[in-house]
This record gives structure tokens, C-alpha cells and sequence, in this order.
């Protein structure tokens, strides 16, 4: 163990208990941000859910008709134009 983690232990120690899951949380946010560099546990990998990936183009297609006047000027609007 190193130096430094023995010195970040035993300041875990004196924390209060609502600070150290505030720690918790952090060291979690780290390993998130960071989650190329850190190698995962069995457990780690199961509890994971993955974000699905954007398909993009996946609406092609899908609009087939839109008016001439499209971009248009609405009616209702004219009075603030």
C-alpha cells in the first residue's frame, strides 16, 4: 500500500459517515469518468447498464411529403412581424 493511499484511508476515518458517501460518490464519478483506464470486476460488469447508442439516419425516409410553403411566414404570426 502506498503512502498516499494509506494517508487518504486514514482521512476516510475521521470523515462522518455522511461525508464518507459523499467520498463514495466521488471515487464512483472517477471511476466513471475515467472507465477506459480501470479494469472491471465481475461484479462491476454485470451491475453496469449501457446508454443504447444513437442510430443516426435512423428516421430516413420516414418524412415523404412537406408543403411548398413550409418555411413560410404562420397567419398568426404576421402581427409581430
Amino acid at each position: 500500500m502506498t503512502a498516499a493511499t494509506k494517508n487518504i484511508i486514514h482521512k476516510l476515518e475521521t470523515l462522518p459517515e455522511s461525508m464518507v458517501s459523499e467520498v463514495e460518490d466521488f471515487i464512483d464519478f472517477l471511476k466513471a469518468k475515467h472507465s477506459k483506464s480501470f479494469p472491471k470486476s465481475e461484479s462491476e460488469k454485470t451491475n453496469i447498464v449501457e446508454e443504447p447508442k444513437s442510430l443516426y439516419g435512423a428516421a430516413k425516409g420516414t418524412i415523404l411529403y412537406i408543403s411548398d410553403d413550409f418555411n413560410e411566414p404562420l397567419d398568426e404570426l404576421k402581427d409581430y412581424m
